[in-house]
C-alpha cells in the first residue's frame, strides 16, 4: 500500500475529486493548509519603512507570503498509484508555479475500525 499526498490549488479541488471518481479512486482525504515552493512571491506594504516599532522593522518583502492550497491524501494499492498520480498531474498541471507537489510514501497496514479488518481489503 501507499499514500499518496498531493498539495494543489484549492481552484482544482472538485475537478480532481471528479478525475479520481474517474479512476476508480472514491475514498480520499482533504484538509486546508498554506505553503509555498522555492519561487518567491514578493509582498510589500506601503509605509512598511516607516514603522517605529522594532518588531515591525524586518522587510515584510523577504518573508515570503504563504499560499493558500489544498491537501489531498488517499492511501491506495501499490498497483493504483501510477493511475492516481497521473490522474492528480493531468488535472492540476498548469505549466505554472503553484501547480503543486505529489509525495508517494510506503503504509505498513491499514485497519478498518468497524470490523478489525487489515490490509489492502480496508481500501475498498
Amino acid at each position: 500500500m501507499k499514500e499518496i499526498t498531493a498539495v494543489i490549488r484549492i481552484g482544482k479541488v472538485n475537478e480532481t475529486k471528479r478525475a479520481l471518481v474517474n479512476a476508480g479512486i472514491s475514498s480520499m482525504n482533504a484538509k486546508d493548509c498554506f505553503g509555498r515552493g522555492k519561487g518567491f512571491i514578493e509582498v510589500r506594504y506601503l509605509g512598511a519603512d516607516k514603522v517605529e516599532f522594532e518588531e515591525h522593522m524586518d522587510d515584510p518583502a523577504l518573508a515570503g507570503a504563504l499560499i493558500p492550497k489544498r491537501m489531498i491524501s488517499i492511501v491506495v494499492p501499490d498497483s493504483l498509484v501510477s493511475i492516481v498520480v497521473k490522474a492528480i498531474v493531468d488535472i492540476n498541471r498548469t505549466g505554472k508555479p503553484g501547480d503543486g507537489k505529489i509525495f508517494v510514501s510506503p503504509v505498513m497496514d491499514s485497519y478498518r475500525i468497524r470490523d478489525g479488518e487489515h490490509g489492502d481489503e480496508t481500501l475498498d
